[in-house]
């Protein structure tokens, strides 16, 4: 086999199968570690189709992965086969800042995407954790979002076309850099957070935007969850648009509190974390009009003033689910997403989930989308610990179902979330699902497990 893929990519581009960092993903504190036959790392889309087509011709397993900071195991090679890591694909083919457009191919790195865009006055607004690691491409395979989609949407917004390989091995193209195709189905949108089990985004066509001239944020303090929902419903039907409407838990807010760069009221219970941009006199007022409506029931409002505060406060952000890990050594996300008028129920719901299986429970997350991200802290150590965290979890995707809402709202179903398609959509709709499957992939070789 070996002999066979350094014929299509070199000697240098195949690694043993039991590389360990590419047998993991950001599940790897579960215990979730796959195992596979070859690591190929392809340095061109036509190297890519290539081990494609060696893999389809043998009914070989085609895992593809990109940075590997998924949550839900969608990168891990649980089937065995090939890995087709897409590190060496990170070249920008092209960047037209007057045109607001860029062509990147899968590798490069998000944060890379950000820079360059940032140094040409623009912006790309998606903003997954994980920048400097994670890649372009499975930011596109995992429809990825962040705090910023509120306003700007996820991942897929910006991107207008893209370059594939489908099965047997072929490169195919779908859109490109125009900003409207009704030629066709929606091709583009169905290999757009498809998770790899539909082909491997080999680069893509993105959207820019203008950035913006100030972005201002603004945090609140609430005396518990109905309080704080109540504020994010009257700041939706004031009609404000904040770039984001992040929110924190009181339990969340206890663990992260003493790292905050500022004063928590001793009697909080709920955070909400918004951020008004655009030029600077409408970041002004909206920022005034945030802290209007939002300090009416608040127990308290900050508004930094300077961009090292502000940055500073978005860096804490950042490092919450690192300090949630860091209390027990180890957690388990589960990401769903409900009405927005629901989010109090769905907040209040989850301690008592935890609670039922002897966790200690949490949510923060992107309050504006109704997607909350619920963690299930524990010791890894724990006999059982990490089996009654993936019960707990499973609660929680029925939850969000019973609410009307999703068993994921941005993570992906992955291998952690297998199964969990068929709480929320009907038999026909599965069959749809399976079809489109069964269309791109008959062998059923990409990712397999995954996405179902």
């Amino acid at each position: 086999m070996r002999a066979e893929l350094e014929r299509i990519v070199g000697s240098e581009g195949v690694l043993p199968g039991d590389t360990a960092p590419y047998l993991e993903d950001a599940t790897s504190t579960l215990g979730l570690r796959g195992h596979a036959d070859a690591i190929v790392l392809p340095r061109t889309p036509e190297e890519a189709a290539g081990v494609v087509a060696w893999c389809y011709e043998r009914g070989v397993p085609i895992v593809p992965r990109g940075g590997g900071t998924g949550f839900a195991g969608g990168a891990v090679p649980v089937a065995g086969g090939v890995v087709v890591a897409l590190e060496r694909l990170a070249r920008v083919r092209a960047f037209d800042p007057l045109a607001w457009r860029m062509h990147a191919e899968a590798g490069v790195r998000t944060a890379e995407v950000r820079r360059l865009a940032r140094e040409s006055g623009l912006h790309f607004p998606p903003d997954p954790g994980a920048a400097e690691q994670s890649q372009i491409g499975g930011n596109v395979a995992t429809n990825a979002g962040g705090p910023h989609a509120f306003k700007y949407g996820v991942t897929g917004r910006w991107v207008t076309g893209l370059e594939a390989v489908v099965a047997p091995g072929e490169l195919v193209t779908v859109g490109g850099p125009i900003r409207k195709d009704q030629s066709g189905y929606d091709l583009r949108g169905l290999l757009v957070g498809s998770e790899g089990t539909l082909g491997i985004v080999t680069a893509v066509w993105l959207r820019l935007a203008p950035a913006p001239e100030a972005a201002l944020p603004v945090v609140s303090f609430f005396d518990g969850t109905d309080t704080g929902c109540e504020a994010i419903e009257r700041v939706l039907g004031s009609g404000l648009v904040p770039a984001t409407l992040e929110y924190l838990d009181g339990a969340t807010l206890a663990i992260a509190a003493p790292a905050f760069p500022g004063c928590v009221p001793r009697a909080a219970g709920f955070m909400l974390l918004t951020e008004a941009d655009g030029t600077r006199e409408e970041a002004a007022r909206l920022r005034a009009d945030l802290v209007d409506v939002l300090g009416e029931t608040a127990l308290a409002v900050r508004a930094p003033e300077s961009a090292a505060e502000a940055g500073e406060l978005w860096r804490w952000r950042e490092g919450i689910a690192f300090a949630a890990t860091s209390k027990w050594g180890s957690k388990l996300g589960e990401d769903i997403t409900v009405p927005v008028d629901r989010l109090a129920e769905a907040i209040g719901a989850v301690p008592a989930i935890g609670a039922r299986h002897g966790l200690e429970a949490i949510s923060f997350g992107h309050a504006g989308d109704g997607n909350l991200h619920a963690n299930f802290l524990f010791d890894p150590k724990a006999p059982g610990a990490v089996e009654r965290a993936r019960t707990a979890a499973e609660d929680v995707a029925a939850l969000g179902v019973s609410l009307g809402g999703s068993v994921s709202g941005e993570h992906g179903l992955g291998w952690l979330k297998r199964g969990q398609l068929a709480r929320q959509w009907s038999p026909r709709a599965l069959e749809l699902h399976a079809a489109v499957k069964q269309a791109f992939d008959p062998k059923g070789l990409f990712n397999p497990g995954k996405k179902t």
